[in-house]
């Protein structure tokens, strides 16, 4: 299975993994044949790419760190709750309901990543663009909650840091949609709107019981940054909450790996690197050493050129060897096509992985080879 961006999807793939939208609705199932008519609805509602199961990676499985039950969840709660908070229905029964529910599937969220403590962050997260809020909200709660179980944080602290991350942007929804998902830059006056949305969303989970002064805090600081450069304070440093650092740095590298309507992703290898080089400059170094330890530089499912020429795809990744996974090669350095093996990265230490090789330079050299297949000895 490898995740292939919808401009190249084509009648006849199967898709590999189920897309569902912020509604709980499912889009297309495991399994399905694409149809020219399922890419253009595709296209219509801005899904950036889709998993696929071509025979290619037949026998690689691409995991998440969660359940797509839970996420998909997840994503719907905190849709609804930004949706509604001002909604004169939203009493103080219903918000208790509301903060009720996320509390449990955040504790959800906290036992299965708990039981699941070898696997890396190899699922590049697909979204609607116009969802894109939603889903990142519940990405940035996972990948908290990843970094403070590598800091040995305890139940309890965790459930503060997940709950303080998964409203973190709740002030957004105070943020007008034509500011929030404008195609192109910002003005002055429209980026000061945005840098309030810390200080509304603050406002907000202040209200609302159960909220923890901690998990007020990551909503209030998520924006601050190490060197002071931050807002909505200026904090620097040690006046910055540890979780606000955590949560801070979640979020930009999900905003980073993200489609957005003014940008296309960052490569997730990229975005590495750029959170590598943040240590206290932008976030705690402690923090930014932890948050790496659960991603993977590349993620599986990539392709990638190695320093011998040779190219193939990402099909595994251990903790700990972010930048050595194993490469299942198709390529010679020439660019023909190989009877497909294996090689270890972190075996064999002499190989480097040189760049990433966009799906689109190789597309049609795959097809060939997924037409040809069954002359081919997949391992």
């Amino acid at each position: 299975m490898r995740r292939v961006p919808v401009a190249l999807l084509r009648p006849g793939m199967k898709v590999g993994r189920a897309l569902y939208s912020s509604r709980e609705e499912l889009l297309l199932n495991a399994g399905t044949i694409l149809t020219a008519r399922n890419i253009e609805r595709l296209k219509t509602l801005k899904i950036p790419a889709l998993y696929v199961d071509d025979g290619f990676l037949g026998d690689v499985a691409v995991d998440d760190v969660i359940t797509g039950e839970i996420r998909i969840r997840a994503i719907a709660q905190v849709r609804e709750l930004m949706q509604e908070q001002d909604a004169p229905s939203m009493g103080v029964g219903r918000a208790i309901l509301k903060v009720r529910q996320i509390t449990e599937t955040v504790e959800n969220i906290i036992d299965q990543l708990l039981a699941n403590r070898s696997l890396v962050v190899n699922l590049v997260d697909i979204r609607a663009i116009d969802d894109y809020t939603f889903g990142h909200c519940v990405n940035v709660c996972v990948l908290s909650l990843l970094t403070g179980i590598t800091l040995g944080y305890n139940r309890e602290k965790l459930l503060r840091l997940g709950m303080g991350a998964i409203l973190h942007d709740i002030g957004k929804a105070a943020v007008p949609g034509e500011i929030l998902n404008k195609a192109g830059r910002l003005t002055e006056e429209e980026f000061i709107i945005i840098k309030q949305h810390p200080e509304q969303g603050y406002r907000t989970v202040l209200k609302m019981p159960g909220i923890s002064p901690a998990s007020a805090q990551v909503v209030y600081q998520h924006h601050e940054r190490y060197n002071g450069s931050g807002y909505p304070l200026g904090l620097k440093e040690r006046e910055v909450h540890e979780f606000a650092y955590i949560c801070g740095v979640a979020d930009v590298f999900d905003a980073l790996t993200a489609d957005r309507v003014y940008r296309k992703a960052c490569p997730v290898h990229e975005a590495y690197e750029m959170v590598a080089g943040s240590g206290n400059h932008l976030f705690d170094f402690r923090v930014v050493k932890a948050f790496l330890e659960n991603i993977a530089a590349y993620p599986v499912g990539t392709w990638v050129r190695l320093s011998t020429g040779e190219i193939g795809l990402v099909t595994e990744n251990r903790r700990g060897y972010p930048l050595y996974p194993r490469v299942r090669v198709f390529f010679d350095g020439s660019g023909s096509p190989v009877e497909p093996f294996e090689l270890s990265l972190g075996e064999h230490r002499e190989v480097a992985i040189d760049g990433v090789v966009e799906e689109g330079v190789v597309f049609s050299d795959i097809i060939s080879l997924v037409d040809s297949r069954k002359k081919i000895n997949f391992p």
